[in-house]
């Protein structure tokens, strides 16, 4: 199939490209391909939503019935200690006036219908599994993977083969730890000027509360307990419409001791008396994860290369202190998207200079600098992050004459032995659960006989490695349950079981595993989790 302008990825970035192509060309035959069941299926974020990039893409959305429909009201940061909650001053870039508690997933369905109206193709259940070449080099397109493969690589009786999408330019929009962005990354060297891209684990439940105890608009974020100091993280509260609260935990995937669980971690923050209260008599409907790009500034790898370009989180376009992405993202996606269709139109080259010169003109550059020290002051931990971003806010305010460096996160576990074992409590089943019941109600699902897409590069790196030095950190780190040592009747003969099934497509594993041994590809379209209003 032929296009002049292949999307990969549904997101807000991906959607937003797609229709500022349209809307600058209509001649121009444009698609996005969306591994997820459905536009949304797989998009996840807390989410408080600033509009003023959607008003720059779509000036009436709100004639046009934008979901949009809960202002931000009161905002409030609370430090945790185990039995109390302290408030402290909201930093600046946390402030919500104007602002809009959303569901993304809603969001990016609503920008898919305005796509379609200007006459972008939407192909929901189709995973890009390759990256095409041509002979010079540049990108041709992507092929879809082929459906009904089963276990052994065997064809099944339900074989379909992938089908080829050709394009002037692709734009890579897969979000956090994309498959083939990874794979771009490395054949052109995309990181060679920058720092390591640097990763969160956010982990997310929707629940309905009780009446008496909901108000809509309020928004609550937390840092400290039950995070030792030298761990990232924190949680969010958002009180949206129809007595619901998003509740969610976020992890730094830079985290030192191998015995550390996110998940456990969130489920242990909800029991706080603080929080505990919010929840009880209430119903958990929703649960999700997805890991989320946070080195910003310094961690951006050059946007383009001979056919294509990188936009939204799959270049790391996060705004880790104002804990939002989806404006930058759907900014990055309208420049790259003009520089595109100034380069088809006078047929220039194949390589679309103009997006990152025209992007650094923007008020999304001008964003991301200022705050670009924050997330790395925090590698030395908590006291030491508030000391240095406090100096980084409200004495140079963002225009501090140094830029703080970014590391990997895969190396940062130290091995089991150093690092003291963390006893979490067992699931109460009413405010804390376990992660298969979790699992449940992310209503994920993968066509059964077909092959892992969670692979591994030496299958003898877990139990020769992982387990004796680190505990088999993929146990704990997995928010899934994917990842299972298991064991003969006696105990003896220990190994790894994948339970692919499980997988929320989040991307921990290939981020955090210390061997970087797992490579997630693709399942078959349309497997994974099933979000609703995430």
């Amino acid at each position: 199939m032929e296009f002049d302008v292949v999307v990969v990825g549904a997101g807000p970035s991906g959607l937003a490209a797609a229709i500022r192509a349209k809307q600058l060309n209509p001649d121009l035959s444009v698609c996005v391909l969306e591994k997820g069941s459905e536009v949304g299926a797989h998009i996840l974020s807390g989410a408080v939503f600033e509009p003023h990039a959607l008003a720059e893409l779509i000036p009436d959305w709100r004639d046009k019935g934008a979901p949009l429909t809960t202002p931000a009201k009161d905002d409030s940061l609370l430090f945790l200690t185990e039995g109390k909650a302290i408030r402290l001053p909201t930093p600046p870039q946390m402030h919500n006036k104007g602002n809009y508690i959303i569901s993304l997933g809603n969001l990016c369905r609503w920008l898919a219908g305005q796509a379609e109206e200007l006459g972008v193709e939407i192909f929901p259940g189709f995973a890009a599994a390759e990256v095409l070449y041509h002979d010079d080099g540049a990108v041709k397109g992507v092929a879809t993977g082929d459906m009904g493969i089963g276990k052994e690589g065997e064809h099944t009786g339900n074989y379909t083969p992938g089908v080829e999408l050709h394009a002037r330019q692709t734009i890579f929009a897969e979000g956090c730890r994309g498959s083939l962005t990874k794979t771009v990354m490395e054949r052109f060297d995309l990181r060679a000027e920058c720092d390591p891209q640097t990763y969160g684990i956010g982990i997310k439940e929707l629940w309905e509360i009780d009446p008496a105890k909901h108000s809509q608009g309020k928004i609550v974020h937390t840092v400290g307990w039950p995070l030792e100091t030298d761990t990232y993280g924190g949680s969010f509260l958002y009180h949206l419409e129809d007595n619901q609260v998003a509740v969610g935990f976020v992890v730094g995937l830079d985290y030192s001791n191998p015995h550390l669980s996110p998940f456990d971690e969130f489920q242990r923050f909800k029991t706080h008396p603080a929080i505990r209260p919010i929840f009880e008599g209430g119903r958990r409907i929703a649960y999700g994860a997805r890991a989320i790009s946070e080195g910003g500034f310094q961690s951006i790898p050059k946007l383009t290369f001979p056919g294509g370009a990188l936009v939204g989180d799959a270049a790391g376009f996060l705004n880790v202190p104002k804990i939002k992405g989806s404006h930058t993202a759907i900014k990055s996606g309208m420049v790259a998207a003009e520089a595109v269709v100034a380069l088809l139109g006078d047929n220039s080259g194949t390589e679309a200079h103009a997006y990152p010169r025209e992007l650094k003109k923007t008020w999304l550059w001008d964003e991301l600098f200022k705050v670009r020290n924050i997330r790395p002051a925090f590698h030395k931990g908590l006291w030491w992050g508030f000391v240095m971003g406090g100096l980084d806010t409200y004495v140079f305010r963002g225009r501090a004459p140094w830029t703080l460096k970014n590391h990997s996160d895969h190396d940062q576990l130290k091995k089991a032995s150093e690092c003291p074992k963390i006893a979490y409590p067992k699931p109460d089943g009413k405010i804390s659960f376990d992660k298969l019941s979790s699992v449940f109600i992310s209503n994920t699902n993968h066509e059964e006989n077909q092959p892992a897409h969670l692979k591994l590069k030496d299958e003898s790196v877990p139990v020769a490695v992982n387990l004796p030095l680190y505990d088999a950190p993929e146990q704990r780190y997995c928010p899934a349950g994917v990842y299972e040592i298991v064991r003969d009747d006696d105990g003896a003969n220990p190994r790894l079981q994948i339970n692919a099934q499980n997988c929320v497509h989040c991307k921990t594993c290939d981020i955090k595993d210390p061997t970087q041994n797992i490579n997630w590809v693709v399942p078959e379209g349309g497997g994974g989790p099933n979000y609703p209003n995430m």
